[in-house]
């Protein structure tokens, strides 16, 4: 679970010990380097369970000294940093041009960081399998490095059910596959398997690990195939009844538009989605799903050097995303929103017309305070989200015991 970046307080229930031990460790993360003391004042906690809780938690290489500070009324003391290296939480994402994987350790530390162009389109199987050939790739490799593998969570561009079936995702061509159970049978239930939406996943990341970092009302929109929003509202995740809010690609925004992958038609993703910016700029047959990266880069080329067709068609669709995002600011009154994906490399153009048309579709000044802006995380953010889900379950209460071994 995603929460505020305020300070916690310990807890009264009946798990008191492992609560505080989540206390001390994200306090740490929020506020490193700092002392035992600093802890004891900011929870509330006596400076002797402080004290061994911060043991347990050395022991088990969650936090680690870093030295002594004399720069403070009193004696020296002893700082603390998240330490968490022998551990490893990974984030996957397939979509419907690439397959990626990031893993980072309990600190936020990256360890590794893979994408690949694929066709995700070849149907359930062969997606499932090229998944799970790659979580155990990535699984063999932290494991030869010593590291205890914490969890894995995919993102899917579609929507995802709690126990982690896939109920529909259009652009990849999947209905009802049980994706966490087959990747969990695929690593021999050795590990935890998590599935989420790719949106929820990139939100997650810039929450823990983005420029915006902790804001508590923040949208992350994806600019793959297809459009997604991930929301984070009053420092949650905003999930909905069935899990499955988010899908601003499916607002109607074009009265008979073009048809859409989900099959009505005049959806946001159908006029300014991928399939479409390239459609309206381009002037060849539309690209296969491995060379979607080489069309964008060509179309951030012409846009640079002024290609006019391409530059009408870069104002045209950030005016139109400008509108569906209206909707969205109007609804839930983000402070931030931030494109995310393909969206990145063509943000300079198209953003102008993106603000614009956002400022003026909102009823409250300023567009409600919302910024809009472009992720600095890449491609790499939901599967980034991914590896931060597993993190939240360590914010949660699963806290790690290293093996002596």
């Amino acid at each position: 679970m995603i929460t505020h970046q305020s300070v916690p307080r310990p807890a009264d229930v009946a798990d008191v010990r492992t609560t505080n031990l989540v206390v001390v460790l994200r306090f740490v993360r929020a506020h490193s380097p700092c002392s035992r003391a600093d802890i004891a004042a900011a929870t509330g906690l006596n400076k002797a369970t402080v004290s061994s809780l911060v043991t347990d938690l050395l022991d088990r290489r969650l936090l680690r000294e870093t030295g002594v500070t004399e720069n403070r009324i009193g004696r020296p003391a002893t700082m603390l940093v998240v330490d968490g290296s022998p551990y490893a939480a990974v984030g996957m994402e397939i979509n419907a041009d690439y397959l990626a994987a990031v893993a980072v350790d309990v600190g936020g530390r990256r360890l590794l960081s893979w994408r690949r162009a694929f066709d995700g389109t070849g149907g359930p199987a062969r997606g499932t399998a090229a998944l799970a050939a790659l979580a155990r790739r990535v699984v063999a490799r932290l494991s030869a490095d010593g590291r205890r593998v914490l969890g894995v969570t995919v993102g899917v561009p579609g929507l995802v059910d709690a126990a982690g079936v896939v109920r529909v995702a259009p652009n990849l061509g999947w209905h009802d596959v049980d994706l966490r159970a087959d990747l969990h049978r695929a690593l021999g239930g050795a590990v935890d398997v998590l599935v989420d939406n790719d949106a929820n996943l990139g939100v997650a990341a810039e929450h823990r690990y983005g420029p915006h970092a902790g804001t508590p009302d923040l949208v992350y929109l994806t600019g793959e195939v297809g459009i997604g929003a991930g929301i984070i509202a009053g420092g949650r995740p905003l999930r909905g009844f069935r899990g499955y809010s988010g899908e601003i690609g499916h607002v109607p925004v074009v009265p008979d538009g073009p048809r859409c992958g989900c099959g009505r038609r005049g959806c946001l993703e159908s006029v300014v989605g991928l399939a479409a910016l390239i459609g309206a700029a381009g002037d060849g047959p539309p690209p296969t799903p491995e060379h979607l990266t080489t069309a964008v880069d060509d179309l951030a080329t012409r846009a640079g050097a002024g290609d006019r067709q391409v530059l009408a068609a870069l104002e045209l669709s950030g005016t139109r995303l400008g509108l569906g995002l209206s909707v969205l600011a109007n609804l839930l009154n983000p402070e931030k929103i931030v494109l995310g994906g393909y969206y990145v490399p063509l943000a300079p153009w198209l953003l102008p017309a993106a603000r614009a048309e956002l400022g003026s579709g909102v009823l409250a000044p300023d567009a409600g305070g919302a910024v809009l802006t472009a992720s600095t995380l890449g491609h790499s953010a939901a599967a980034l989200g991914g590896a931060a889900r597993v993190l939240d379950l360590v914010d949660a209460g699963r806290i790690p015991l290293l093996d002596p071994a």
